[in-house]
């Protein structure tokens, strides 16, 4: 529980400080492009404009079900198939996205709503609450979980960064522990060795996002309200189709500066925490 808390508490910091830039991405993933430049508004397809969006609240602190759910599965793993072995670090990131996913989709479905949310400056942006019950009265629960099979597809995401990460961070501590032989504790860290986790982290986070990023696209227009998408696979081809394969890649760069250190930030915390546990 600690671990899980402490990890949210460096997911946290990382979203409210690129909660601007996840709201500029949602908006160039969707349908209809909306941008607010200083006091210059500028209509997009629908005519409207951008409003703003408040910084991310404690429903971040969900993040600790996918941590939770990847130690537990990792732990258990580690004594059935080979322990730290590529498989392990595959399946638990697999098993721990499908949990999250699962038990979080609607409130990602209501945080898109609300970035795409357009209105006029001065007027009164919609609530939580409003959003809950326009996607209630308009689809039922099952509009709750819109996207959220190309949130499934995003797995792959997370898998291929963590089978990169722990890669990386193997190689790291073997060089380490090659380096130091002569050393009597191989097993003390210092600060070089948890900057090397975070440039792994932002490495096997970059790459994983550009290979997975359509899913990203998918799942935003399938979550817009009224979106004339039908499933993932209907909105995976009508978009290359309409727009061009470059759609499926829009405020990918956007996205990237976003995650990069806010994954960075949050596996180092999370590197820190089992180290200190571990003592």
């Amino acid at each position: 529980e600690v671990m899980a808390c402490t990890c949210v508490c460096g997911g946290t910091v990382g979203a409210i400080l690129t909660c601007p830039l996840e709201v500029v991405k949602t908006r160039l993933q969707s349908s209809s492009i909306t941008l607010y430049i200083s006091e210059v508004q500028l209509s997009t397809v629908n005519g409207g404009s951008v409003a703003r969006v408040a910084p991310p609240g404690p429903l971040h602190c969900l993040k600790a079900i996918y941590f939770a759910a990847y130690s537990t599965a990792k732990e258990k793993l580690n004594g059935v198939l080979e322990p730290d072995s590529t498989q392990v670090h595959m399946v638990s990131a697999g098993m721990a996205g499908f949990t999250a996913i699962t038990a979080t989709n609607p409130i990602w479905l209501i945080k898109t709503r609300l970035q795409l949310d357009s209105r006029n400056r001065g007027e009164r942006r919609m609530s939580a609450f409003e959003c809950m019950r326009r996607v209630y009265q308009m689809d039922g629960l099952r509009g709750f979980y819109r996207g959220m099979s190309a949130s499934y597809a995003g797995i792959s995401e997370t898998v291929i960064h963590f089978v990169i990460y722990e890669s990386i961070k193997r190689k790291l501590l073997e060089s380490k522990a090659h380096a130091s032989m002569d050393e009597e504790d191989e097993s003390v860290k210092d600060a070089s060795d948890f900057v090397g986790m975070m440039l792994a982290a932002a490495t096997s986070k970059t790459c994983a996002t550009s290979i997975a990023y359509p899913h990203e696209v998918v799942r935003t227009r399938l979550r817009e309200e009224g979106t004339r998408y039908r499933s993932f696979f209907h909105t995976l081809i009508t978009v290359p189709r309409e727009e061009g394969y470059r759609a499926l890649y829009r405020g990918l760069t956007t996205h990237l500066v976003r995650q990069i250190p806010n994954t960075a930030i949050m596996m180092c915390t999370y590197e820190v925490v089992v180290y200190l546990l571990g003592r």
